[in-house]
Order: C-alpha cells, then structure tokens, then sequence
C-alpha cells in the first residue's frame, strides 16, 4: 500500500524547523505494509496544500498531513481540507474539553484562539490528542484515506501508536509481513552491494533489499510480504541464515538498534562496565550512550578532559609526554583510558583525543586528526585516524568509531 507524507509549515520550507516528522511517520507505518512513495514540504499557502493533497490523494492509498492547524491566522490546513472534503466548520465539544483539561492541568487559562482550535470540518472524524491542542482529524474520500497530525513533533511521535492501531483496523488485509535488520561494519556500501549481487538476484519477488547507510555501519533491512504466514516464515528463514553466511565477520548485529545499545548489550553479555575520557568529542560518547534508557548498570560515568590541566589532575595524564608528544598522540590516550578506569573503577573505556577543527592543526596534525583508545580487561588497544569533514562530522566520525573499536575487542 502506498503512502504519501506532506509536511506544512512556512518554518520547515525557511529551514527554521527542521522536519522530523516524516521520518517517525515513516518508521511506524513501514511495519504495516506502507511504503512511503514521497513526501511533500509546502508552505502555510491555500494553493500550494491543495495541489499537495489532490495529487497525494490521486496516488497514494493513505496520506497523512502534519502542522498548519495552530490557532494562528497562518495555520490555515483545516480551512483547505474543509473544502477538499465538504462539510462545515464546527466546534467540537469533546476537542474542547480536551484543550481545557490540558490548560487546567498546567494551571493556564485557555484564551479564545486556542478555544478555537476546537473549530474541525465536519466531514471528519476526530481523533483527540491527549498531548496538545490541535486534534487529529481522519477524512475518506473515493476510497482514499487522509489524516491530518500536528506539526509539533512530540505530538506527532506520541499519537501516532494510536493513530497507527486504527490504520491497521482500517486497512485490514490477509498479508502478512517481516522485517529483519542485519548491520554491518568494517566496508563501502559500494563494496557491500557487490557482494551480496549474487543473493540480491535470487530474492524473492515478494522480498526486498534496502542499504541504510549511517557511516561507520551500514543497516541492511529485509522486507517481504506473503498470504501464508507460514511460508512467508520458512523463506525469511533462508534468506536470513544465507545472509549471514555471506556477510561473516562484517555483520556486528542482528535486530535494529543504535551502537550504543549494540555496546551496552555487548558489556552486559560479559559482565563488563564501562566508561569514557574524551577530549575532542567533548562528552559526545557520553551523550550517546546515556541516550539509551537503563545504561546505567553498564556505563558508570565519563571525564571531559578538554584542557591539559584536567587531562594531568584528574586522568593521570603525564605532563612530560605531554610535552614530548602533544595532547593527540597514543601515550596520551593510553594514560586516558587507564586513567578513567582507576577514577571510576569501570571494567573498560574508550578515550579520545584529536582536531576537531575548524582550528587548532599543527604540522603532521591537521584537523580531523585523532587518536582513540579502547581499553578493556584484556589490554588496550588504541589506533590513529584521519575523519574528514566540518566539525560536528568529525565528532560524531570518532564518536561512532570509538565504540566500533570498543566493539570490535569485545
């Protein structure tokens, strides 16, 4: 089934606001057999939505809208469905008490712009949104569903479990589906694809190939569909287990899952704890690993040595080898990593030290230079490399690659 996404919103086509709601969209719809056939951006413009919509609709079997539905005089979306749809604007009582039951709950008097959110076409049918203001609504037209979400993203993420139990109910069909993810690390996604040609031609009509890549990994996502379960079952089964013959030691994990879950995963297999002494991420593989809820029996803390000072007092770290080699260099890291360890008293750490630029290079260091070190209770282990790219790149390059490293000696 096929589904089309149109973004609305003056914010999102100026790059104020950038969109994420397409993706989550996306992402919860996927499993259920949509396949997103394109999304649209369009501005808070009366023509520029109704040319969106009436071609979503002539192409796609499910569209869904979101934002243009404040109270503003700009959010004008309500309005152009009203007309695509037929029927009147009304209040809705139910949407009503929603919106006071939420501005009582935050001890705000509701003022009349907001009350008129209330306001819905009457050719469609609410769903209430329990975490904000402006309500769901879900049109039919030839066969054709739309559904009309809001443009703030937490509102949209937090629906959309509810929203999707009444698509599936709508949509029921006799099709079964699945959905595996392999991922992968350590080759080119050139490289991945020409190795797997031979497989990829013998798929399955009712299977797809799809390459996720999100450097250093590549995500590989298997899709098929079939009327018999237990068919559908016995085919993914071979494909899966001839996938990961082909892949060998490039697969890191089967399921989908960020490298931070894959790593916590991984120490908890091993009773292991973990922490990081970072200079040039600047706490980045900190943030990312505390990102994942219920890390904290595994990751017990972290050290942003960004300064040299902090890098001798609290890491250990010798002012000697500073002077002899400099801050980025594998000494360094070393006494980092180890440094960390007997702070904390974790079992591991990684550690980091490098160029981020866009400044700060020095002869036979230029930016994008950096050392990382892994260490674990059977040494340590450390390696240089050289990322490319503006900043933030490069510390999101040697954030991943750390707990590739960190990964990799596990």
């Amino acid at each position: 089934m096929k589904l089309s996404i149109i973004i609305i919103g003056d914010e999102i086509l100026l790059g104020r606001v950038t969109d994420t709601n397409s993706g989550t969209i996306s992402r919860a719809l996927d499993p259920l057999g949509f396949e997103t056939i394109n999304v649209v951006t369009v501005g808070d413009n009366r023509e520029a939505i109704t040319h969106a919509v009436a071609h979503a609709l002539k192409t796609a079997d499910l569209v869904i809208t979101t934002g243009g539905l404040g109270p503003t005089k700009d959010d004008i979306t309500k309005d152009v469905l009203t007309d695509i749809f037929g029927g009147t604007l009304m209040r809705d009582p139910e949407v009503t008490a929603n919106i006071h039951a939420l501005f009582d709950a935050r001890g705000i008097k509701v003022n009349p712009l907001t009350e008129n959110q209330a306001i819905v076409p009457s050719s469609c049918r609410v769903i209430q949104n329990r975490l904000g203001t402006a309500p769901i609504m879900w049109f039919e037209k030839n066969g054709r569903i739309l559904i009309s979400m809001p443009g703030v993203p937490h509102e949209t993420e937090g629906m959309l479990p509810e929203v999707a139990r009444q698509i599936a109910s709508h949509f029921h069909h006799n099709l079964y589906f699945t959905h595996s993810t392999f991922i992968t690390t350590g080759i080119t996604e050139s490289a991945l694809a020409e190795k797997l040609s031979d497989w990829e031609e013998h798929l399955p009509p009712n299977f797809h190939l799809a390459y996720l890549p999100d450097s250093p990994i590549i995500k590989l996502r298997l899709d098929g569909s079939d009327f018999n379960p237990e068919q559908l079952s016995h085919t993914t089964k071979e494909l899966e287990h001839k996938l990961e013959l082909i892949l060998g030691d490039l697969l890191i994990h089967r399921g989908d899952a960020s490298l931070a879950q894959i790593v916590i995963e991984r120490l908890r297999q091993r009773g292991y704890t973990l922490s990081s002494a970072e200079s040039c991420t600047g706490g980045n593989i900190a943030h990312t690993i505390t990102e994942v809820a219920g890390c904290s029996d595994v990751y017990v803390g972290s050290v942003v040595s960004y300064a040299n000072e902090v890098k001798i007092k609290a890491l250990g770290v010798d002012p000697s080898t500073l002077d002899s080699e400099g801050a980025v260099s594998e000494p360094v890291v070393r006494m980092m990593a180890e440094g960390v360890c007997r702070l904390t008293g974790a079992d591991c750490a990684v550690s980091t030290s490098g160029i981020a630029g866009p400044g700060g290079a020095v002869p036979g260091k230029p930016v994008g230079t950096v050392w990382i070190g892994v260490k674990t209770p059977n040494g340590f282990s450390s390696k240089l490399y050289h990322f490319t790219g503006n900043r933030n790149r490069i510390i999101a390059r040697a954030t991943a690659t750390a707990l590739i490293d960190l990964l990799s000696i596990l």
